[in-house]
């Protein structure tokens, strides 16, 4: 079986280095949002997309480019590996025939951060998105890596943490795998198609082998 892990919500915490970034674009911009808008709700779908919704297609490139002069140096590495990843990780390894990182994120803060947070040795490859947007979107991305792999998607998992990784998975037939600890909801993740659902990472092994 070849296993597909989304990283933000998923592998790691990245709430902290996220949400400092988005208030640091908007504050550079002049941009007030609602205090009642939870920045850690746009944890998960494309940056571009939650910036486009937070500043408006005017202002959508400006901003990224300041998250970014942010995110860069500080913010990826304001973030946590989820406890009982590596474990899970751990067990997985001896039984799975591949395990990669398949993230919106762009690769290249993708595999800063597994890097940084010594979690390499688990995966084959790191698939990510290109800075300028292209492969953000899950069904895209995992086009990509199906092929890039040579994996049917009868042999393959995608875990993540809210509905784009699901509805990724389910546009391929990928089996689904939605897990409670990042920023998608039981309910967010059985709509979007997510064949089982997992409250902890230990749950993640007995769910796939």
């Amino acid at each position: 079986m070849h296993l597909f892990f989304d990283l933000d919500g998923t592998l790691t915490d990245p709430r902290e280095g996220i949400v400092n970034c988005f208030e640091y674009a908007l504050s550079r911009l002049g941009i007030a949002i609602d205090p009642d808008i939870r920045l850690e709700s746009y944890i998960g779908p494309p940056m571009r997309d939650a910036l486009r919704e937070l500043c408006g297609d005017d202002q959508v490139e400006s901003a990224v480019e300041i998250y970014r002069e942010r995110f860069a140096t500080v913010g990826l590495y304001e973030n946590r590996v989820y406890d009982g990843i590596r474990e899970c990780l751990e067990s997985l390894a001896g039984e799975a025939d591949s395990i990669h990182v398949v993230t919106s994120k762009p690769t290249l803060y993708s595999e800063r951060i597994v890097e940084h947070f010594e979690l390499r040795r688990y995966f084959g490859a790191i698939y990510g998105s290109h800075l300028d947007g292209r492969l953000s979107d899950k069904t895209e991305l995992l086009a990509h890596v199906l092929e890039r792999e040579g994996v049917s998607p009868a042999q393959a998992v995608m875990i993540g943490d809210r509905k784009f990784d699901m509805l990724g998975a389910v546009n391929h037939g990928i089996r689904a795998l939605g897990v409670l600890w990042g920023y998608g909801t039981k309910q967010e993740l059985l709509a979007a198609g997510a064949d089982a659902i997992c409250e902890h990472p230990r749950e993640i092994y007995a769910q796939i082998f």
